[in-house]
């Protein structure tokens, strides 16, 4: 569970992330202690010599303006470490979902046009809405707009208000989140790589101001070319770790129904249930 450990797992899965590089981060919301640090993520970002990108969010924040998220950004330390992209700083984008189970579109940050490709560098952890946040959290609420996080929550609702992002059926929510994952996903052709990071494992998400402590030892660093293995991997391990937290991190999982975004992902095809999990000394 170190920096180093990061590149050697990424240098595993033999792949080389063409032309400009986004690397999508949490930022950490103000308050909160659990988010992955810069300094934990440095040799790995030098390593793709990528950019730091990030959108606003939806609600009320440290992060709901990029003026706001600028200065996160600067006390959080990722601007003295790394070119920060804030994609969503002039407008969004649309990107078509055909297949799409309950949006048919995702409004994404324009400035995902300047990049080649993408690695999602992941928390995993819970989250109170959507059991668990991992990569496929990242790839759809993550690499929204904010005015695309709220379509989102609000199940494709071009009006959707604040309120009635928490008022959604909690399956349809999520079958919305898989969709915009797979639009993300099919957006870079394969030019795309993902790490979970599974340490500071909390009930609760990165972007609580006030969170839950973590509630299980570490577990490790998992790759990946297909975001829908990793993240049942990642679940998989929880429920079969030994140890006295995991029934607690299980619990918020379960209650929000949280392993249907990976069936829902599943289904939409854009990877897999079916992994092989193999050990790195």
């Amino acid at each position: 569970m170190t920096p180093q450990g990061v590149v050697k797992i990424y240098e595993k899965l033999g792949v080389d992330l063409e032309g400009k590089v986004a690397v999508k981060v949490h930022s950490g919301e103000e308050g909160n202690q659990n988010y992955l640090r810069p300094e934990f993520m440095k040799p790995m970002v030098e390593h793709v010599n990528g950019t730091i990108v990030e959108c606003n969010t939806a609600y009320d924040g440290a992060r709901d303006t990029t003026a706001k998220h600028d200065e996160l950004m600067k006390s959080h330390g990722w601007s003295e470490m790394f070119d920060v992209d804030i994609m969503d700083r002039d407008q969004d984008i649309v990107l078509e979902i055909p297949n799409g189970k309950k949006i048919k579109k995702d409004y994404v940050g324009q400035h995902i046009e300047n990049y080649d490709s993408m690695l999602v560098l992941s928390h995993f952890k819970g989250h109170p809405m959507g059991g668990y946040g991992g990569a496929l959290k990242q790839l759809s609420i993550g690499v929204a707009s904010s005015h695309g996080k709220r379509y989102i929550h609000c199940v494709g609702d071009e009006n959707g208000s604040y309120e009635d992002m928490f008022k959604q059926d909690q399956d349809s929510f999520l079958e919305a989140m898989a969709d915009a994952a797979g639009a993300v996903h099919n957006y870079f052709k394969g030019n795309i790589a993902y790490i979970n990071v599974m340490a500071n494992m909390s009930v609760d998400c990165d972007c609580c101001n006030v969170a839950e402590d973590p509630c299980m030892k570490d577990i490790g660093i998992l790759a990946s070319l297909d975001p829908i293995a990793i993240d049942k991997a990642c679940i998989d391990l929880v429920e079969k770790a030994d140890d006295p937290g995991r029934d607690h991190l299980l619990e918020r999982i379960n209650s929000r129904h949280g392993k249907h975004t990976i069936e829902a992902a599943g289904d939409l095809g854009f990877g897999t249930v079916d992994y092989e999990l193999i050990e790195i000394d």
